[in-house]
């Protein structure tokens, strides 16, 4: 199993301060990574720096030479003016193959066909022709995953993805993630704070107060004191 991300002892921070301090972890191939903490404890900080949008301020942060080519999948968390954006749901998911087009002026049939397949993956082919702000909260969830897969196979990272969506959305958005990652082994990266909504469904947790409180897996997690404050156990 290989890695696609490794961090040893990194720093990231902004103008000499450090939000997050001797990070060491790791992403495997078909990992399911839940990243917790509290306000301010340095989770989007954590992100802008696994993007490549944030240089680390020490240590050593290793990507795969492959997402270096074709970018992460991303879904960052969406603000009322995303939500209302005025783009079909083809035009919005195939915008996730911009990377593997480069400089060319157009999309090629090879990449409409990506921006196709996914479409049809998540189950929003028929909504093809729709406009993006006219859709549910889930089914612009849906779109923006179809958009990150035609960025990459291997990796999504979520961002505080169940935001704004009702009980029902919520629980369809964590199945649909869920099957991503069993069934076609599609590694996860999830930034939350419904810990408890998906704690069960991850594989290993990372709880972050701009240092690491816990890394491992959730069943460690469970017993640890870090997770049973943050879940509402006693410590």
């Amino acid at each position: 199993m290989s890695r696609l991300i490794t961090c040893e002892h990194v720093d990231f921070g902004y103008e000499n301060q450090d939000a997050v301090t001797d990070l060491t972890m790791e992403v495997e191939e078909g990992d399911y990574l839940c990243i917790v903490g509290e306000n301010g404890s340095g989770k989007s900080t954590l992100i802008k720096g696994l993007l490549g949008l944030l240089k680390p301020t020490g240590g050593t942060l290793v990507v795969e030479e492959e997402l270096k080519k074709t970018g992460i999948g991303y879904l960052p968390q969406q603000t009322a003016a995303q939500r209302d954006f005025p783009a079909t749901v083809y035009e919005v998911v195939i915008s996730g193959c911009l990377s593997r087009r480069g400089y060319r002026p157009f999309y090629s049939s090879q990449e409409k066909a990506v921006a196709q397949a996914n479409m049809e993956r998540l189950g929003i082919a028929d909504l093809r022709r729709r406009c993006y702000r006219e859709l549910s909260g889930g089914q612009q969830q849906r779109v923006l995953i179809a958009r990150a897969l035609c960025a990459t196979n291997r990796l999504l990272i979520l961002d505080e993805p169940v935001t704004g969506l009702d009980p029902w959305a919520i629980q369809d958005f964590y199945h649909l993630v869920r099957d991503l990652n069993r069934k076609e082994h599609v590694a996860i990266l999830m930034v939350t704070h419904d810990v408890a909504g998906v704690v069960d469904q991850a594989g290993k947790i990372l709880h972050l107060k701009q240092h690491v409180l816990f890394y491992g897996t959730t069943k460690e997690y469970k017993r640890s004191q870090a997770g049973r404050l943050f879940l509402g156990g006693e410590a």
